[in-house]
């Protein structure tokens, strides 16, 4: 199956199961699914969770709870504009309320704007997912911001192949084959709230790569743009 039809068979799958939640519907979305709370908290168990002390993790509803579970155990987090549209949000454990600044209204007027360039060392990546497999290979909901802000990273030297990335997903979101290309970013634990899968990790691009960058997608992504520019006046 292509990477769209994994994507609307998910989709449907979440929506007719009843397993769907806030916000609907949750086509065209990273979907937040019924038991997203639980898999945070499974998540905040794991060791690489609790020796984290920086943790990126994406701005979507079904990592919410992630968000404020790291807040309450006094951990930075890092949270990238909804498609790249500008800076991070940093958000300070000591500063604010872990509940209110876990939401996307809460980061977005509570968090410390911060560029990619500042940014210190991060010790742990939570994406969301639209579907996963248990070797690792992953399908978000089809933007590609995920694995930009991860190759940004990389370039950056502010990750490396070692890295945790973990997500976390409902059951059903669990496939048997995702097509992959030489971008996609592998996750290293799978996260439901039924069961913890490390997948041994898989294929992590070492930074960007340039000749599957449209220009349309660099147009539409001012953060990006900019990006580049640096980048390319690093390497002359």
């Amino acid at each position: 199956m292509e990477k769209q039809e994994i994507r609307e068979l998910i989709w449907k799958k979440l929506e007719d199961e009843g397993i769907a939640s806030f916000p609907r519907p949750v086509h065209g979305r990273i979907p937040n699914f019924k038991g997203s709370e639980r898999a945070a908290v499974v998540l905040s168990g794991l060791k690489e969770f609790k020796v984290a002390k920086l943790i990126k993790v994406n701005p979507d509803a079904p990592q919410r709870k992630v968000r404020e579970l790291a807040l309450r155990s006094g951990k930075t987090v890092l949270v990238p504009t909804p498609r790249l549209r500008g800076e991070f949000f940093l958000l300070d454990p000591s500063r604010v309320d872990p509940a209110e600044a876990s939401s996307i209204s809460g980061f977005t007027r509570l968090g410390e704007r911060v560029d990619i360039y500042n940014v210190e060392r991060v010790d742990l990546i939570v994406v969301g997912s639209v579907a996963v497999t248990r070797r690792g290979e992953r399908v978000g909901k089809g933007e590609g911001y995920s694995e930009l802000e991860y190759a940004m990273l990389r370039e950056l030297g502010k990750i490396d192949a070692s890295t945790p990335v973990i997500t976390t997903v409902h059951p059903v979101q669990i496939v048997e084959e995702i097509p992959t290309m030489p971008y996609d970013v592998s996750v290293d634990v799978i996260v439901s709230p039924e069961e913890v899968i490390r997948t041994g990790g898989g294929h992590k691009p070492e930074g960007l790569l340039l000749e599957f960058l449209t220009r349309e997608k660099i147009e539409e992504t001012p953060f990006l743009k900019e990006f580049l520019i640096r980048f390319h006046r690093k390497q002359q």
